[in-house]
């Protein structure tokens, strides 16, 4: 591996849980392609996109800038959860695996983000 952010285990998570919910999200209706389904996908893949942006900078505010970008991004992938079970688009076993999956995530890359000097 070349990029220093590609050892970050967060980094990586970030990376399969994204591909995790790309492939949940294949199932949804096609009438939500330029909806939920869109918003889920992005928000998911800007959770490693801004891990790895944030890497680059000099600076330990920027970098816990957009750490904080990535902590609001996988905010928004646990409200794209919560509209597709109550749309029926996943069932309650799906919901609580990803969910719990967002759950680690968040405590890792809060913890991550106080410990960036």
């Amino acid at each position: 591996m070349n990029f220093k952010f590609e050892n970050l285990r967060i980094w990586q998570i970030a990376m399969d849980y994204g591909e995790d919910l790309f492939n949940l999200s294949i199932n949804f209706p096609k009438d939500e392609i330029f909806n939920l389904t869109s918003q889920l996908r992005r928000a998911s893949d800007s959770i490693a996109l801004n891990i790895s942006e944030g890497s680059i900078l000099q600076s330990a505010p920027e970098y816990k800038r957009f750490l904080s970008y990535s902590i609001r991004s996988l905010a928004e992938v646990v409200t794209c959860l919560h509209k597709a079970k109550r749309r029926n688009y996943i069932d309650e076993n799906q919901f609580q695996t990803q969910y719990n999956q967002a759950y680690n995530l968040m405590n890792m890359m809060v913890s991550f983000r106080s410990k960036v000097r």
